[in-house]
């Protein structure tokens, strides 16, 4: 019989391996996708540049994987400046016709004028509100909306809060921010906290 002595039981609970994180399912083995979901996704997002970012990322996804736009991430940075709103607002054909042709991004034309006709109505709603981060708070009535989602399956489409703040969009001449992408873009700034209740994000 061998006795556990603290000394014995102190020496095990080092060299026992950490006990895993439960986290959300959505981002499988994927390490690019875990360190998103980790250190990002569902993080409340004040900061207009960031949000602007997201919305750009999130225009670009409608109808594609978001891993496929996670990983063409620093390309959009460097194509979009920085993701600076007030510049990508002055782009014109010049940098149309550059961005056509950057094999880097997700070279959709239609995309690429909303991203930047959506730069132009961010500016005007920071005019109207102060700050996009103002208006966009305002759909959640300024905090999150916490969900008690355990399945992936248990995630809706969208939310009457976002259908109704892409309606809002539209009417406003944002493009390619319907009901669902807007849902996206929720989840991603924290408008809503989507992690799974056993995520420990949650």
């Amino acid at each position: 019989m061998i006795l556990r002595t603290e000394k014995t039981l102190k020496t095990q609970s080092q060299t026992r391996p950490p006990k895993p994180l439960g986290r959300c399912p959505w981002p499988a083995e994927d390490l690019l996708m875990i360190a998103y979901h980790d250190r990002e996704w569902g993080r409340p997002l004040r900061d207009d540049r960031k949000i602007y970012e997201f919305l750009i990322l999130e225009t670009f996804q409608a109808g594609l994987s978001w891993r496929t736009v996670l990983y063409k991430r620093e390309n959009f940075r460097k194509a979009f400046a920085g993701f600076d709103f007030k510049k990508v607002a002055r782009f014109g054909a010049k940098e149309r016709a550059r961005l056509l042709k950057d094999k880097g991004i997700i070279r959709n034309r239609a995309k690429i004028a909303a991203a930047i006709e959506n730069a132009q109505r961010f500016l005007e709603v920071r005019r109207e509100f102060g700050s996009f981060s103002k208006y966009m708070w305002s759909w959640v009535k300024g905090e999150p909306v916490s969900h008690r989602f355990r399945r992936l399956k248990d995630y809706p489409a969208y939310t009457p809060e976002a259908e109704a703040w892409a309606k809002d969009l539209k009417k406003r001449g944002f493009k390619f921010l319907g009901p669902t992408v807007v849902y996206a873009h929720m989840q991603a700034v924290g408008m809503v906290n989507d992690h799974v209740v056993g995520c420990f994000r949650h």
